[in-house]
């Protein structure tokens, strides 16, 4: 009985408190961990945290909450003990910041090395604040949003942004199609495999912030080349039952866009919801467009650990399209329009459950169930641009896409040598489904989107099932205080099908059918593929980072890919799949509220590179385009953004105003290389402009806000013949060109105005 009275007689107890650096603010929540003893705990609602009946001996306490600086500690405790414990947060995230609002003149930032259930250590990441953005947010104007997204090539082929259209590193901009494109972390494009172009943008003034992870997301989110958009929209206000937003914006051309939003929340639930409606005249003739966008958010805090949400939202929208000119024609006048009878029809569905579940202190989890019913419709005269519309029947190309899936990921902290570490693992199931249709049409002027004889096509029809399984895991080790490396893995399986007809048909130059011929197409494919990738990252001092990632990059060709009957375009029916892999340095960082910068290298290589060459029919010679594996391919570069805000600089970050200039400059070199055809060998690869500048001027004083911005991009070629000039206009040099564009705001209250000029 002594000697138990003594044994307890030893035992201590540890207490403590931990506020935030500089202040006697509580930061509850914080996890609190004895290394020794394998003990853990967390601070309550006042910061307070308390370890019972310890042996005495010399301890390593390990703090940490998200969004602040972990700490170690080493403790030698021999009799109870209570200690005072500080954390200092991360700049960019910290409250006190957002409040005085002074850095935050910078609307570009880079997101954390783990961020919910992402890990983004080592990888060349940007986080675009939409709040901060100034520009022309009405009508999507991407140069605007992505003004300081450094190596981003954009194209704006009208004045609605309706359609995004972004590429990068000597990837095609053409919707996208390159990027693993989100909204709230759950796919929006047509078929992620088959089609994975995007024909919807969420409206500008719904997002809350984008985030942008380049090909280094291949592990985490998709083998693409070009990386990850996701667009996060706002949530319903947790302050208030009921908020409401509406802009109304009109402009040149008949354009006219009325945005409007509610949300709240109520005790445990919350929604948000917006409407938006857009219609134009374009610029040119035959220009018109009709836009209806609209969204609902409903969430559940079912648990203090658990949250429930569902996400519907519905787009559709009509174009009038003008068509191209030639070379000639545009010279003579870009504004004049060849094609009266061309429509383009989007009709998008989108559905979301999404669960995050809170497991333990160190443990997340989150699931998301998508699903899409969705379709694009094409009607129109396919003749060559220099040929004039013979006013007969039209063709109407229809896809139609049906597709669910389920992506799961987990998360967890964990304590390795004294420092902390996370672990990701996840899966994610997938099934698509499209149908291809393309055949004759009415041969009238309006949209009329009907087959003539729809049990009998003219020109093709197939059904493209597709599947996928994906399993992934990555590994942040954090080796030193500021040093930590993150090795991936990714396995995929994917099998695609096509099961339909279509005809080989070919005429003379007077339409006298030569040949045709109806063919069947039976065809499936399977493929299992490992990816493999690791990041570093490197803090020298508090605000600067340098990073690194080599990531495995790999695309599917599918035969949604390989099935389209247009005069001016061929595909080759022996594609291969695309393979290659990413390597980013770069360095990032800013200082206090005056400076932002992240210049980085990269290389990008890419092997089986699809790509299109302008080739001669050896029957009627007639120019076509060839869709086709063209060779291996090497792009490098640098991309480069600076942002200097001398108002602050000059007054030590205390003036009232705000007064930046930011430069986004890009230099990229692209070849092809190891091409079997001698021709395309050393040639550059097409859609890669040699520069890329964005720069501008900006300034705040209270509630008016000024922005000035400037846009150049080099000449780049079409295709891999590197042709300057074709007389059918199909392919050419695009010349360099630069727009500068001015906009203005001020606030008032609840009440807000701004106006703007593009294309001064």
């Amino acid at each position: 009985m002594l000697l138990s009275a003594a044994a307890t007689a030893q035992r201590i107890n540890l207490s403590g408190r931990v506020t935030l650096n500089g202040c006697d603010d509580a930061l509850p929540g914080a996890e609190v961990s004895l290394n020794k003893a394998l003990l853990h705990t967390t601070t309550d609602s006042n910061g307070y945290f308390l370890f019972a009946s310890l042996e005495p001996g010399v301890y390593k306490l390990m703090l940490y909450k998200d969004g602040y600086i972990s700490k170690v500690q080493e403790l030698d405790l021999k009799t109870d003990t209570y200690i005072d414990l500080a954390m200092e947060g991360f700049d960019q995230e910290l409250e006190m910041v957002e409040v005085n609002d002074k850095s935050m003149s910078f609307s570009k930032d880079y997101l954390r090395q783990v961020e919910g259930t992402s890990i983004y250590a080592g990888k060349k990441t940007e986080l675009v604040k939409m709040e901060k953005v100034q520009g022309n947010l009405a009508a999507n104007t991407s140069r605007h949003i992505y003004a300081k997204v450094a190596g981003l090539n954009i194209w704006e082929s009208d004045g609605s942004g309706i359609q995004l259209d972004i590429g990068g590193r000597g990837l095609n901009p053409s919707r996208s199609a390159n990027f693993n494109i989100r909204q709230n972390g759950y796919d929006i494009s047509a078929d992620a495999l088959g089609y994975p172009e995007s024909y919807y943008t969420p409206p500008a003034q719904a997002i809350d912030e984008i985030e942008i992870v380049r090909g280094a997301a291949s592990l985490q989110y998709g083998t693409q080349f070009g990386g990850m958009i996701n667009y996060r929209l706002n949530q319903g206000d947790p302050k208030k039952v009921f908020s409401l937003k509406t802009e109304q914006t009109a402009g040149s051309f008949g354009f006219f866009s009325s945005f409007n939003a509610i949300g709240g929340t109520k005790g445990k639930f919350s929604y948000y919801a917006y409407y938006q409606y857009k219609r134009g005249d374009g610029w040119r003739p035959n220009s018109q467009f009709q836009y209806h966008t609209g969204h609902l958010h409903l969430g559940y805090q079912a648990l203090p650990s658990l949250k429930l949400s569902a996400e519907y939202t519905i787009m559709n929208y009509l174009v009038h399209q003008p068509g191209g000119l030639t070379d000639a024609l545009f010279d003579r006048d870009p504004s004049i329009s060849i094609r009266q009878r061309n429509w383009f029809q989007v009709r998008w569905n989108l559905m979301n459950l999404n669960v995050d579940w809170k497991i333990g202190s160190r443990t997340k989890l989150n699931s998301r169930f998508f699903g899409l019913v969705a379709q694009r419709q094409a009607l129109g005269f396919l003749g060559s641009i220099s040929r004039t519309d013979p006013l007969q029947e039209r063709d109407l190309i229809q896809g139609k896409f049906r597709n669910f899936g389920n992506e799961t990921r987990l998360i967890h902290r964990y304590y390795l040598g004294g420092k902390i570490s996370n672990v990701l693992v996840g899966f994610r199931v997938y099934n698509g489904f499209t149908e291809n249709e393309q055949g004759l049409a009415s041969d009238g002027y309006d949209a009329n989107f009907t087959f003539n004889n729809p049990n009998d096509l003219e020109t093709s029809a197939h059904d493209l099932p597709s599947q996928n399984v994906a399993v992934f895991a990555e590994n942040m080790f954090t080796i030193l205080k500021n040093l930590s490396i993150t090795p991936g893995i990714r396995y995929e399986y994917i099998r695609t099908k096509a099961d339909g007809y279509y005809r080989n048909r070919s005429t003379d130059l007077a339409g006298n059918i030569i040949y045709d011929e109806v063919i069947k197409d039976d065809r499936s494919s399977a493929r299992n593929l490992v990816l493999a990738g690791v990041g570093v990252s490197y803090k020298p001092l508090h605000r600067m980072e340098l990073y690194g990632n080599f990531s495995q990059n790999y695309r599917a060709i599918t035969f949604n890919d390989m099935r389209i009957s247009n005069p001016n375009f061929r595909i080759d029916p022996n594609l291969k799949d695309e393979r290659g892999y990413t390597i980013d340095l770069g360095l990032r960082g800013g200082h206090k509220n005056w400076l932002s910068y992240d210049v980085n290298g990269f290389f990008l290589k890419y092997d089986n590179r699809i790509g299109e060459v302008l080739l001669q029919d050896t029957v009627l010679y007639n120019l076509y385009r060839m869709r086709t594996n063209i060779s291996n391919s090497r792009t490098f570069g640098i991309e480069s953004y600076v942002e200097l805000d001398f108002w602050q600089l000059a007054t030590g970050g205390k003036g009232k105003h705000n007064l930046s200039v930011y430069v986004n400059f890009t230099w990229q070199n692209a070849r092809y290389i190891s091409s079997d055809e001698p021709a395309f060998d050393g040639n550059k690869v097409e859609l890669v402009p040699e520069y890329i500048l964005r720069a501008g001027l900006q300034y705040k004083w209270k509630d008016l806000k000024l922005a000035y911005q400037v846009s150049y991009t080099a000449e780049q070629f079409t295709d891999a013949t590197n042709a300057p000039f074709t007389p059918s206009a199909i392919n050419g040099i695009i010349p360099a060109y630069y727009v500068m564009d001015f906009s203005a705001s001020y606030r008032y209250k609840q009440w807000s105005l701004s106006a703007g000029i593009n294309n001064m």
